[in-house]
Parts: C-alpha cells; sequence; structure tokens
C-alpha cells in the first residue's frame, strides 16, 4: 500500500531577498550540564536563500517515501508555491511514492514574449511593462502585493490565491509571483494620470540621492513611482502630504522619502538600528553588529516575520521548539536581538548559546561566526551581506 507524503509546512515569504530572504532551519538549545551544543542533523532550509548556486533543473522528479512537496522545492532551489501551482495542488494535497511532480512552469508560462524579451533587455523599463497573461513577475524593493495586482490589472485577492499568500504574507524582493491569466488593463485609480505609461527611471542609490526628488511624467501613477525608488506606496504619499484620493500631474514633483540605509525599507532600516543599538550596549565590536545584521537579512529580510519554516519566528527565526523562548519571546525583537548575541546579557542563559557565546567568533569567517549560532542548512548562505552589513553600519554611524 503505498504511503502517503505529507505536503511540508508552506513558508511564505523576502530584499532583496527577497530574497528572500530565507528564513532559520535547524537550532539546537545547549546542553545545560556541558554547555556543549549537542549534534544536529540540519533541517532543510527554505528555498528561499538566495546564496545557493543556481544549478540546471530538471523537468520532473518522481516522489519517493518521505518526501514533502516543500523538501522537494528546496532540494531543487524553488519556491514551494510554485511547485504547488505547476502540479495544481492545494495546500491541503497529499502526495504519493512514484508520483510524478512538475518542476518547471508549464511551457504557456515559460516561454518569453517578444514584449518580455524586450523588457529584460531594457532594465530600466522591465516595472512598467505587463507581462504576458500567466507570466511570472519579479518583486522588487517597494513592491506590495496591491499595487502588483493594479498593475497587471488582477484584484488583490486574486493574486494572493494565485499565489498561495495571505493578507498578512510579506513578500521580499528577488521573490517571483505568479500573474493569472487576465486580459484588461490595470484598474485606475485617482492618483493615476491616463496617457500611456512610461517608467519612473530607476534611482540612484548612492547616499547622495536620499531624499531626492522626482518629476511626474505622463503615464506616471505614484505606485509606479514608488516601486521604481524602492519605497512602500503609502511612504510617498505621507511624505507628499497625500492620500489615496490624491490626482498627480505631469511636471510635478515629488518628494522620494529614504531610510537613510542603502537598499533598506523603512521597517528594515528600524530593525537594523535597533540591532546596532543594542550591540553598542553589549560592547559587541563592529565586526559582530555586521555580523548579527547579516544574519537577519539572511534570515527574515531584517523583518520581525510572525511566521517561518515550522515554529521559526522573529529577526532571526528562532525556534521556540529549540529553547530560544517562547512564541511571544521570540517576537520580541529586543530580546531576540540580545539573544542572538548572547554573552553576560543572554535571555537565554544556559540553553542556548549567541555570537559572544562562541569561543574565537571573531577570528572566525563571516558566514563561520553566523552559522555558529545559527546551524543553518546552508551555512555559507551569511556571507552574501557581508559587505552590505557593513554599508548599512557605516550609513548608521
Amino acid at each position: 500500500m503505498a504511503v502517503p507524503a505529507a505536503i511540508g509546512s508552506l513558508a511564505l515569504s523576502l530584499t532583496a531577498l527577497p530574497a528572500h530572504a530565507a528564513t532559520a532551519v535547524e537550532r539546537a538549545p545547549m546542553a545545560p550540564q556541558t554547555g556543549i551544543m549537542p549534534t544536529i542533523s540540519p533541517a532543510v532550509a527554505p528555498a528561499t536563500i538566495a546564496a545557493v548556486p543556481a544549478r540546471r533543473t530538471p523537468a520532473t522528479h518522481r516522489v519517493v517515501r518521505g518526501d514533502t512537496v516543500w523538501a522537494i522545492a528546496v532540494r531543487y532551489r524553488l519556491r514551494t508555491a510554485d511547485v504547488l501551482a505547476w502540479n495544481r495542488l492545494g495546500r491541503s494535497a497529499v502526495i504519493h511514492p512514484g508520483q510524478v511532480l512538475r518542476l518547471t512552469p508549464p511551457a504557456s508560462t515559460k516561454a518569453a514574449t517578444p514584449t518580455k524579451r524586450a523588457a529584460a533587455a531594457s532594465p530600466h523599463k522591465k516595472s512598467a511593462m505587463r507581462p504576458a497573461a500567466g507570466a511570472t513577475y519579479t518583486v522588487r524593493s517597494g513592491d506590495t502585493i496591491s499595487a502588483i495586482a493594479r498593475r497587471h490589472g488582477q484584484s488583490t485577492q486574486t493574486l494572493l490565491n494565485a499565489n498561495h499568500l495571505r493578507w498578512s504574507s510579506v513578500i521580499f524582493p528577488g521573490q517571483k509571483l505568479v500573474i493569472p491569466a487576465k486580459a484588461g488593463a490595470p484598474a485606475a485609480t485617482k492618483a493615476t494620470v491616463k496617457p500611456t505609461v512610461k517608467p519612473a527611471p530607476r534611482p540612484d542609490t548612492s547616499p547622495a540621492s536620499a531624499g531626492s526628488a522626482y518629476t511626474v511624467r505622463a503615464g506616471d501613477t505614484m505606485s509606479a513611482v514608488a516601486a521604481a525608488h524602492g519605497v512602500s506606496v503609502t511612504a510617498l504619499l505621507h511624505a507628499n502630504g497625500m492620500d489615496w484620493n490624491s490626482i498627480i500631474y505631469p511636471g510635478q514633483r515629488v518628494r522620494i522619502p529614504t531610510s537613510g540605509l542603502p537598499g533598506l525599507s523603512n521597517e528594515q532600516a528600524a530593525n537594523a538600528r535597533l540591532i546596532v543599538r543594542i550591540g553598542r550596549q553589549l560592547g559587541v565590536p563592529n565586526r559582530g553588529l555586521a555580523i548579527a545584521l547579516g544574519t537577519a537579512m539572511q534570515e527574515s529580510g531584517l523583518r520581525n516575520l510572525d511566521y517561518g519554516d515550522r515554529d521559526s519566528l522573529g529577526l532571526f527565526q528562532q525556534r521556540p521548539s529549540a529553547g530560544w523562548g517562547t512564541a511571544a519571546q521570540t517576537r520580541d525583537a529586543d530580546r531576540a536581538v540580545r539573544a542572538f548575541f548572547g554573552g553576560r546579557g543572554n535571555p537565554n542563559a544556559g540553553r542556548t548559546r549567541g555570537l559572544l557565546d562562541i569561543a574565537g567568533w571573531q577570528k572566525m569567517d563571516f558566514a563561520d561566526a553566523a552559522q555558529a549560532v545559527q546551524i543553518s542548512a546552508y551555512p555559507r548562505a551569511y556571507a552574501q551581506w557581508e559587505k552590505p552589513a557593513y554599508a548599512w553600519l557605516a550609513a548608521i554611524g
């Protein structure tokens, strides 16, 4: 008798993860009597870890005993939501040994149209072009589900359903969303100028562009301008004293808000500043601060998430079942940061080890130091954030 293999928990993500963004994996409490970390077989990490080198994905996978859709997606560096969608499976579906799952989009969504190829050849115009029906869209910094839905003539609920997302889900730069096949132009809003849409220019991401202004052109919308400059529509409206009923005109100048940290949204920047502030209170040197920033970006996209792989939660995706505290404690950003740093201020003293509890961490490779705390199935994934982390730290000052 075939034994069904249940679909694993669907961890829904993100900035540029996002990519991201990857959630945490198995973490273990330290043995209270010996202070030695127990040996653990690392859990499989989610498919959103961006540092894993790309490799050729086979067209199909034959299910074997013990497989889950989530584990299969991770194995081939795919998003669980995509594998479900390509095989027309629901989140509660059951797969069986011997069943063949598709690992690539159907031909109708995989083939590039001339419009898509032209967009790829001109990255500055990509965001303003609508993909072919049933195609995918890559999330960019500042995007929101509602803005993406409007841009592609979809309702927000339709886009959420197509990607197995909820209203509370978080999306990350680099994440791919399925755009359901539907004809028709995007819904107009009062903050829309009607002539042919032209893309807003990509912003200069150097510090000199902070707080810059943008001159509205025919066809611009506030959501398109916000997406092109890596900010949320709400933040852009607020920065210009507007609301959702406001109207913009060609020639009008709008102020582009900034978080003050390169590539980070206001939410991410606030969490980065929290990490640095607490670290300095604890006397952590700059290298330790950078490691914490890079780890939080890899684990949660520098967001205090209320979900993750299995019971992982918060900025560092710490797991209550692995001794990091209760669910509420792991979502307490201040406490989570202190638990990551550890040392004398470790709120989990005797149960988990923080960075300061790792002997010789200062001389470790950036990724190795983060891995010593996190115990990730993809330990090299942290390395990609070393340079950005030092840039954020320099901007915080």
